[in-house]
């Protein structure tokens, strides 16, 4: 069995205290910082940039996961990679050539992520699984933190690991959206590997603990 891993949201973060939020993740048991960067046009909110990603990088001492909610994110493949990105995931719906920006992608020397969004079917990877190292599969509408979990993505992660299996990859299976301490065990159960955690960590009391009890949750 794949390691089962915990990704913190830092759109959730304080962002008046951001190192300090920073700090309490590399302190943690997480294991990847979640970085939503949004456009406004892809999704009807904007989030963050490069300055702040550059930032960012510089404190945080384990692998950043960028997720791009914008539109041709081609463009800015390489700039994330510069920045120190580990993971890029792109939007399905976003990529006019899917197999082209993951080459892109890893060509960069970064894994390779592509997100779907909860109206996209999983069938649609059927022919890039096997260049895909990890699916963002968005449990919420991207674009605002805070909404509550879409049940259907209980039924999709399991027919997105039948086509892992049946390909014979080690593509990743990543949940973000809506996930806390109730959902987070029958997502692993239902085949996923990657938790993204924002509100439910960084507005939590104890932010520390609560990835500690999601972590052992999903052991």
């Amino acid at each position: 069995m794949s390691e089962r891993l915990i990704a913190p949201s830092l759109l959730a973060a304080d962002f008046a205290n951001l190192q300090r939020d920073i700090e309490m993740v590399n302190q943690s048991k997480a294991d990847w910082f979640h970085l939503d960067i949004m456009d406004g046009i892809f999704v009807p909110n904007i989030s963050f940039g490069m300055p702040v990603v550059k930032a960012i990088a510089q404190h945080a001492q384990k692998p950043l996961d960028v997720h791009l909610m914008i539109v041709d994110p081609d463009r800015y493949i390489q700039t994330f990679s510069d920045l120190g990105a580990n993971t890029l995931t792109v939007h399905y719906e976003a990529c006019t050539h899917l197999h082209r920006t993951l080459q892109a992608i890893k060509s960069e020397g970064m894994s390779a992520g592509v997100a779907l969004n909860p109206h996209t079917s999983v069938d649609l990877l059927k022919d890039t699984i096997q260049d895909i190292d990890l699916v963002c599969m968005m449990s919420v509408n991207p674009g605002f933190g805070g909404q509550s979990f879409i049940e259907n993505t209980y039924n999709k992660v399991s027919a997105l690991k039948e086509i892992v299996e049946q390909k014979n990859t080690k593509t990743l299976i990543e949940i973000d959206g809506g996930v806390n301490a109730d959902n987070a065990k029958r997502l692993m159960d239902a085949g996923a590997d990657v938790l993204v955690a924002g509100s439910f960590v960084f507005k939590s009391a104890h932010p520390t603990q609560t990835i500690k009890d999601l972590k052992e949750a999903i052991v």
